[in-house]
């Protein structure tokens, strides 16, 4: 059974919609590109954070573990669609929803 922000990060890929929320005590503006299931069995999305706070240089891809997130909420704004990935993604091990594949080849 999927969490509620699972769900939320979820209809987000489908929407093309920006979420902010808390993650590790920072605010965070992300565009959810990779959904699903980490080696682990955790839920994580992968997302691209193009503002908000960082320990490190924005925008930048972030792996976020969703029991860690909190005070997600979908936002309407510009879709920003990440820089190229220079290897393949590790972060989600079993890929519900790729924006990618699942939603923008649909077009």
């Amino acid at each position: 059974m999927q969490s509620a922000t699972y769900t939320l990060f979820r209809n987000a890929i489908l929407g093309e919609q920006q979420v902010v929320c808390l993650y590790d005590g920072r605010v965070r503006e992300l565009c959810p590109h990779i959904i699903g299931i980490n080696k682990r069995g955790e839920e994580v999305v992968l997302a691209w954070q193009f503002a908000g706070e960082s320990s490190g240089p924005l925008p930048q891809w972030r792996c976020l573990k969703l029991a860690n997130v909190s005070e997600a909420r979908p936002r309407s704004g510009r879709w920003h669609q990440g820089g190229s990935h220079q290897t393949t993604q590790t972060c989600v091990g079993d890929i519900d929803l790729d924006i990618n594949v699942h939603v923008r080849k649909r077009r």
